[in-house]
């Protein structure tokens, strides 16, 4: 690698950062005799920085020049910055020689925006066409499209990348004009609804002849960026409950804000990133896809955002105890969910060792239950500690919290029970 595309590389990967939306799983393909790489699920590596963001692929710009002028974004054309222009071969190059080195099984490609969408467009294609058919290379890519695109190189780079993602960036479309002038809602959902036909239609192809070349068989993806406007998690996550609704989207990203533009009297003043908020954002979101909760059950009008000192099934937990305890030898797996404390494997465990004897404390200790959370919202016949009916679901709340010793304040409220005559 000669001196001029490593600075090139340098300035790209530093641009590319603040992007999150690039995952590596959703798809296995082979190594073939006379190919480059795989895909296979075992041979995406990831690694996770301090904050939790996944980082596995050769994430990097084509080019972080760009003619849109967003206030939240590092590459705006109104900043002074460093920028660096990849030619299609020395993408290509770099790809390839890291996935040589093992540093990486992967491409996250993404671009600033050149003369046009479509122009844009045509040489990212260009670089995971050439990566495809030229040099035969079988990993996974992850490819940006960008609004406004037309749908003509929208399919074609569907034929050739893993996953296609179109960022979505704030959940009101008023907030992403006053913050990005030149953007609109209707440049970034149709070339998320392109992709989603394209899949549809691969879908019934391959129906018909089982070995049709997939489209975009990742699906899609998307990313918001959270705190940079005034939505409420409400907002938020009922946008994503709609996308999620699209068979082809796969993943929702919240990207905190990262107060990088200082100067710009659009944004808010924020000292540090809303991590914690992003986090329980994650969360919630993991409830919609894999706990059967509803956004509306998670956040609603009454509560716009969620709990930042408890996790967001906790908190729907606390709101409403009519529902507890439940006994976790009787009760259906969708409602062993809602436990807070017990994930999707555990309920799977406790239903299945049901036909083999009495579940009991220990029993669930060794499945995996959480049970400093869960034991407050189940019976078994030998848990000693009152449950959400007999402590005040604010009690429950700080001893979670941190605010107070669980064991002293049941005891309190033992004392506090009359004996019977």
């Amino acid at each position: 690698m000669n001196e001029q595309v490593q600075e090139k590389l340098k300035v790209l990967a530093a641009s590319a950062k603040y992007d999150v939306s690039c995952a590596s799983s959703g798809i296995t393909r082979r190594n073939r005799p006379g190919s480059v790489g795989s895909a296979e699920g075992w041979g995406i590596c990831h690694s996770f920085t301090e904050n939790g963001r996944c980082v596995s692929l050769l994430k990097i710009m084509l080019t972080n020049h760009c003619i849109y002028d967003c206030a939240y974004c590092i590459n705006r054309r109104s900043n002074d910055i460093k920028r660096a222009t990849l030619t299609v071969g020395e993408l290509i190059d770099l790809t390839l020689e890291f996935y040589r080195r093992n540093y990486i099984e992967g491409l996250f490609l993404s671009s600033g925006v050149v003369r046009d969408p479509d122009y844009t467009m045509e040489r990212m294609v260009r670089v995971v066409k050439d990566l495809r058919t030229e040099h035969r290379y079988n990993g996974y890519i992850h490819m940006k499209s960008i609004p406004g695109a037309s749908r003509e190189w929208v399919d074609e780079a569907g034929r050739y990348a893993d996953r296609l993602s179109v960022n979505i960036e704030i959940p009101k479309e008023q907030n992403l004009k006053f913050l990005a002038p030149e953007k609109n809602y209707q440049s970034i959902f149709q070339p998320m609804f392109y992709i989603q036909q394209g899949v549809s239609a691969s879908n019934e192809e391959r129906k018909r002849f089982r070995y049709a070349p997939r489209f975009v068989p990742a699906g899609q993806s998307t990313q918001m960026i959270v705190g940079a406007t005034n939505e409420s998690d409400n907002d938020i996550l009922r946008l994503s409950s709609a996308l999620y609704q699209r068979s082809s989207m796969k993943r929702v990203y919240y990207s905190g804000y990262i107060p990088i533009n200082t100067g710009d009297a659009r944004l808010p003043a924020l000292k540090q990133p809303p991590l914690v908020r992003e986090n329980r954002l994650y969360q919630a979101d993991w409830l919609m896809r894999f706990y059967g909760f509803q956004a509306s059950e998670i956040v609603d009008d009454a509560f716009p955002n969620l709990d930042l000192e408890i996790d967001p099934k906790l908190s729907w937990a606390l709101r409403h105890p009519e529902l507890f305890p439940i006994d976790i030898n009787k009760a259906e797996q969708s409602l062993l969910l809602r436990v807070p404390g017990i994930g999707v494997k555990s309920a799977l465990l406790i239903v299945a060792s049901r036909h083999h004897g009495r579940i009991t404390a220990s029993t669930l200790a060794k499945m995996g239950v959480v049970m400093k959370k869960a034991r407050y919202f189940i019976t078994c016949g030998e848990l000693p500690i009152l449950t959400v009916n007999e402590l005040h679901p604010d009690c429950i709340r700080r001893a979670l919290a941190g605010k107070t010793n669980p064991k002293k304040e049941a005891d309190r409220r033992q004392l506090s029970i009359p004996f019977p005559d």
